[in-house]
């Protein structure tokens, strides 16, 4: 973003103020468009130049007839010269500064402009008080507008560096931060807004992306339509591999998943006592009875892409199967258990998509909580994806996938997939993806995309109370 910013002032020719002027004007007609009624905002502006666009919201309010109140936090004498001079109009305009956050108390919308992207450091005493104040306006129901990015939050990592400011609406200029976008940044965020603020494109010239934001709208050409004389042959075969006594339903989930996102074939290698129950109600999965590696030889010879892991349990029999899965050779997607076999005995291979969620991750990694994951997701996928090789899935809020140039980060998906069965689901999601024939990377960056859309499309009803398998139906859709 510092690249972005120095390319808009030096190829493009626009001054810093003028950039700042803009960010300012952006984020003013958001909050006319969005909260028409507000009369009274209060704008807390920080030491920095996301203050200086503080100041040139309020500079805006103040024109526009309404009674912006500033809270200005730190030394103004600190300020860079862009922001010194927006400060300078706003006071001239007549606008009102505070003599503390007591004056939020008579606001009816607060600007958040306290930290811009350049916090790396946990939030101090005095500003941390700030941001409390902040969201105590926020939990009265006051919406806040926060520019650029909710201060508090580390815009690389989506990390909350002690306080974060919990916003109604954020608005992020010239680039997306990828903190925004994952992790607890979905707490924080609100509804997200982007503004170029009018830069040419060239200022990207020679400035690669540090990740890429994808959805199922913008990765649905990589499933084509299908030939109308299309026989199940050509669309593979997933060999399912779990279901442990207890936990047959997570084999089924990621089975029928596999068949409802168009798998030619599925079969489901299963412990003896959990076959029967496993044939009930979905007669298309070829349920097999599975006691030892012996018997699940002949099933992976014929597999197209295995998925290892839903149900899998951490038995000898659990172990077993594992290790000789591992020895087929055939393309995996590793979850669960299986990834909880792997940690113990960590592997390196090119051809398989492993999908932990942060605890899984956490143990992958040798890292003590999931509280480290959480610190930096970006960098936890791709050591995870470097350790063992192929693609990494991190699972969660803004799901990461991890292993090529430039990872992904998934946007879409809701708190109602917080439940059991959702990472069964989107197993078999990418394992029938693999066998249709796309790369592992596209398989799993689709895939999650997928999984994501159709999570929102079931939650259409609510939140609480979404089950795995209501997305069977909208992934139908989907992917057609």
């Amino acid at each position: 973003m510092r690249a972005l910013d120095r390319a808009a002032i030096e190829v493009a020719g626009i001054p810093g103020l003028d950039l700042m002027r803009r960010a300012g004007a952006a984020a003013y007609r958001l909050l006319r468009a969005r909260w028409p009624q507000a009369r009274r905002p209060g704008i807390v502006c920080g030491p920095g130049n996301n203050g200086g666009d503080g100041w040139v919201i309020a500079e805006l309010a103040r024109g526009d007839g309404l009674r912006p109140v500033v809270i200005e936090l730190g030394d103004h004498g600190r300020l860079g010269p862009d922001a010194a001079a927006a400060r300078a109009a706003a006071l001239a305009a007549h606008v009102g500064v505070a003599r503390g956050l007591s004056e939020l108390d008579d606001v009816d919308l607060v600007v958040d402009a306290v930290f811009g992207i350049g916090l790396a450091r946990e939030v101090d005493a005095g500003y941390r008080a700030a941001i409390d104040a902040i969201n105590a306006c926020a939990a009265r129901g006051l919406p806040v507008l926060a520019v650029d990015i909710p201060s508090g939050l580390h815009a690389d990592t989506g990390a909350v560096l002690g306080a974060a400011v919990r916003a109604t609406a954020t608005i992020t200029f010239i680039g997306l931060k990828q903190g925004l976008v994952t992790g607890l940044a979905a707490d924080c965020v609100g509804d997200l807004v982007f503004d170029a603020l009018g830069t040419p494109a060239s200022i990207h010239t020679g400035i690669a992306p540090s990740a890429r934001r994808v959805t199922h709208a913008s990765l649905k050409h990589l499933l084509p339509r299908r030939a109308r004389a299309a026989h199940k042959g050509q669309h593979g075969h997933v060999l399912i591999v779990g279901g442990a006594p207890g936990y047959a339903g997570a084999a089924r989930l990621a089975a029928e998943a596999a068949l409802r996102v168009g798998a030619g074939l599925v079969s489901a290698a299963v412990h003896p006592a959990c076959a029967a129950q496993l044939n009930e109600g979905r007669p298309e999965i070829m349920v097999h009875a599975v006691a030892g590696a012996q018997a699940l030889a002949p099933l992976l010879k014929r597999a197209t892409v295995v998925a290892v892991g839903p149900g899998l349990a951490q038995l000898d029999w659990s172990a077993e199967l594992f290790g000789a899965v591992c020895d087929a050779q055939r393309p995996l997607v590793v979850d669960a258990d299986a990834l909880n076999l792997l940690a113990r005995d960590p592997q390196h291979r090119s051809d398989w998509c492993l999908t932990p969620h942060p605890g899984e991750a956490a143990r992958l990694l040798g890292l003590a909580s999931t509280r480290d994951i959480a610190a930096d997701r970006y960098a936890a996928a791709a050591a995870i994806a470097a350790r063992y090789g192929g693609v990494a899935v991190l699972k969660g809020a803004g799901s990461i996938v991890s292993g090529g140039e430039c990872p992904a980060v998934i946007a879409g998906g809701n708190p109602g997939m917080a439940g059991g069965g959702m990472g069964d689901v989107l197993t078999g999601v990418i394992a029938a993806l693999l066998a249709q024939g796309l790369a592992l990377g596209d398989a799993a960056a689709l895939g999650a995309a997928l999984h994501a859309a159709a999570g929102d499309l079931a939650a259409a009803d609510g939140e609480r109370g979404l089950l795995a398998s209501d997305l069977f139906g909208p992934l139908r859709r989907l992917v057609n």
